[in-house]
């Protein structure tokens, strides 16, 4: 086991988020030509649409006039929204193209327009320095729309600030006591682990041997080869990417055919695909999708996968909301690391040095009581 960090306590418990970042601001599908989609990213309200020959764009969700959300107003023209309190309308770009009762437009009539892209079934949104919106910069989810892997999601609202989601993820010991119906085992804590990482991701690799295999990933053995037996090679390789997705190759294989060397054809192999959006310190947009590469025409395993995992994660969204509310009960208290928090203490690090470099003070504010 690499253990690399020293620290063992962390203060900032709950961690603000960086702005030069690219975020994901909804599926693509949910952003249309046909209405403006209200969200909330990064603790900036945007009016998302799409302009009639589809292209994605986001506006800051006030008008320029009286701050009247501009999603509650419609889409006109070729690219425009209008303001549904006093019909103000703005291009894509954000700049207002029409006044009621006055043929003048004062030149100040702006909104932000923020960079957008599409990439892996998601939009993306950059709401920092959009000099520094590089398009290289969104994480790689590539198995989202290879030909390779096929799949599908669901969003979270999560009620828990995203640094816990990045935490719960980081580290997977927890599916022994939190999923013990489903993909938990003992193995989980007892099996060794590494650590590494660079400037902008982090990766956590444990391998579990000849092991039983838990319902969840028997089920998914059995759906390859129907009737298997006996003991599996499990592993989980969590990959972090700066800001918030974290993308886990995850599967079994028989035991002892060779998987830990690279040989997985004796296997199952998927891909938890996470992508985790703040909306406010103590809120979250969490999407994510289960990708496989074994049987990829049955959507009768597409859904059945969908439906698996949306447990195991309703498992994790009680148990958040809970941490998220002794956290706020108890403002004070620190967090103490052990071994298998290695992964998000790097995670937490990276975050730390971004919201730095952007002169941005790392820490929520503490709760008020009551509020």
């Amino acid at each position: 086991m690499t253990v690399t960090a020293t620290r063992t306590t962390t203060t900032a418990k709950l961690l603000s988020h960086p702005l030069n970042a690219w975020y994901v601001a909804g599926w693509d599908h949910e952003i249309t030509g046909k209405g403006i989609l209200s969200r909330t990213v990064a603790g900036r309200p945007l009016a998302l649409y799409r302009t009639q020959d589809g292209r994605a764009v986001a506006l800051a969700d006030a008008c320029w006039h009286r701050l009247a959300p501009l999603s509650q107003g419609k889409l006109v023209g070729r690219d425009e929204i209008q303001c549904p309190y006093h019909g103000l309308r703005y291009n894509a770009a954000g700049r207002c193209t029409a006044m009621p009762a006055q043929e003048t437009l004062n030149p100040s009539a702006t909104v932000p327009s923020f960079p957008v892209l599409e990439r892996y079934r998601f939009v993306w949104v950059w709401l920092g320095d959009p000099t520094l919106a590089d398009p290289t910069l969104v994480p790689d989810m590539h198995q989202m729309d290879s030909p390779e892997w096929a799949g599908d999601g669901e969003t979270i609202h999560a009620p828990c600030n995203y640094q816990l989601v990045l935490d719960n993820l980081m580290d997977l010991t927890h599916e022994e006591f939190v999923h013990s119906s489903s993909i938990g085992q003992e193995e989980l804590s007892e099996a060794e682990f590494e650590t590494t990482h660079d400037e902008r991701s982090v990766t956590v690799t444990r391998w579990m041997r000849n092991i039983d295999a838990p319902p969840f990933w028997r089920k998914n053995m059995r759906d390859r080869f129907p009737g298997f037996e006996g003991k599996v090679d499990r592993w989980q390789i969590i990959h972090y990417y700066f800001p918030s997705t974290i993308c886990i190759d995850v599967g079994v294989a028989e035991a002892g055919t060779g998987a830990p060397e690279g040989d997985r054809s004796r296997g199952v192999n998927g891909y938890v695909m996470n992508t985790i959006t703040p909306e406010t310190g103590r809120s979250s947009h969490y999407f994510w999708a289960f990708m496989r590469n074994y049987r990829l025409d049955s959507q009768l395993i597409t859904t059945q996968l969908r439906q698996g995992v949306h447990g195991v994660f309703g498992e994790d969204e009680a148990m958040l909301q809970a941490q998220q509310a002794a956290i706020d009960a108890n403002p004070e208290h620190e967090f103490y690391n052990l071994n298998i928090d290695m992964g998000g203490m790097w995670v937490r690090r990276l975050l730390e040095r971004a919201l730095q470099a952007e002169g941005r003070a790392a820490a929520v504010p503490t709760a008020v009581s009551g509020a």
